[in-house]
């Protein structure tokens, strides 16, 4: 039995046009340099022949994740998402009240974590410990570094992403 995955619908939406991409472009363009490599000669020495198929592997790995995550997805409907307390699919300020520093992230699903656009996971050392809580509450987070103390600030609906087309 596989495990439930946790992802917005921004995430979801994500995952499903990285799974077209590939399945429908990339495909197509690494089976064009396996037959380019073919005419080479000799693939045994045929380090073209042998990228190619090196990139095959890598992402037919990552069709079979991504069909995988989007098999086992629950998805945090934005509507669902309620600002008063922090959970999947809300923006969190919070002040580090040891340092005097304010953070702002996105908690989302472990699938769509990206510490370096601000996403969190639910399950992150953070995330996990400021889930249900509401706006004033201060809690402890274990880190690496030992127990840090954070006050809620604001929480608000995560803004969906806007697309063209």
């Amino acid at each position: 039995m596989s495990k439930e995955i946790l992802l917005t619908e921004e995430g979801y939406e994500n995952l499903e046009e990285e799974l077209d991409y590939l399945k429908t472009v990339k495909r197509k363009e690494i089976a064009e340099r396996i037959k380019t490599a073919r005419d080479f000669g000799d693939i045994s020495e045929n380090s073209e022949y042998d990228d190619a198929k090196n990139e095959q592997a890598f992402v037919e790995g990552r069709i079979k994740e991504i069909e995988n995550m989007l098999n086992n997805a629950r998805v945090v409907k934005d509507d669902d998402v309620d600002e008063g307390i922090v959970n999947v699919g809300t923006t969190v300020r919070l002040q580090n009240i040891d340092e005097n520093e304010e953070f702002t992230y996105t908690l989302v699903g472990a699938a769509e974590a990206d510490p370096l656009e601000g996403k969190i996971s639910n399950q992150s050392p953070i995330g996990s410990s400021i889930m249900g809580h509401q706006v004033g509450d201060q809690v402890e987070v274990d880190t690496p570094s030992g127990e840090t103390s954070y006050q809620i600030l604001m929480i608000e609906k995560t803004k969906a992403v806007q697309r063209e087309g």
